[in-house]
């Protein structure tokens, strides 16, 4: 047996689920950078579901792109929260619902009667922080953490033609 490649990916639609911080680390770390507006972001309270329906960059295609010499890539994926409680946000009021939002990384903070959970078990009840450039923010309290991230579209150039770049200093 042995590990993945990217080549394997690249035109097959990821899916996949976080249902504990290691797992919500990778999910992060695949929708950083992602763009929406206002319009894509709907928390249902009823269905206690909040869901993004996000550009992502494919950072798990970057360097074969790369290597190849084909266009870096977005595709269109729905961000889905089960169990949500409460959504609350800070930074994004006052923005019309066409302002682009870029999606910088998801945290997980336990609830803190939910610390004392065995490591392998998956997550209680706790926050989701959803962190946007320009000091924004999503808070989501969960009964669980359940995440799902599936991709929706095949693959697109970028717009931009380049891979997103941060400061670093």
């Amino acid at each position: 047996m042995s590990d993945a490649t990217f080549e394997e990916g690249r035109e097959r639609p990821l899916r996949l689920i976080a249902r504990d911080a290691e797992d919500l680390k990778v999910i992060s770390a695949l929708v950083q950078d992602a763009v929406l507006t206002g319009v894509d972001l709907r928390f249902d309270s009823r269905r206690r579901r909040f869901t993004l329906l996000v550009n992502r960059f494919r950072w798990e295609d970057q360097r074969g792109a790369v290597a190849q010499g084909q266009d870096f890539e977005r595709v269109r994926a729905l961000l889905d929260f089960a169990d949500v409680r409460t959504a609350r946000h800070q930074g994004l009021e006052g923005r019309d619902a066409d302002t682009v939002l870029s999606l910088l990384s998801l945290s997980w903070e336990p609830a803190p009667e939910a610390e004392s959970v065995a490591p392998d078990a998956p997550a209680g009840p706790g926050r989701v922080t959803l962190v946007f450039s320009g000091d924004g923010a999503i808070a989501l309290d969960v009964e669980c953490l359940e995440v799902q991230l599936c991709d929706v579209t095949r693959p697109y150039a970028a717009p931009s033609g380049r891979a997103p770049a941060h400061r670093t200093d």
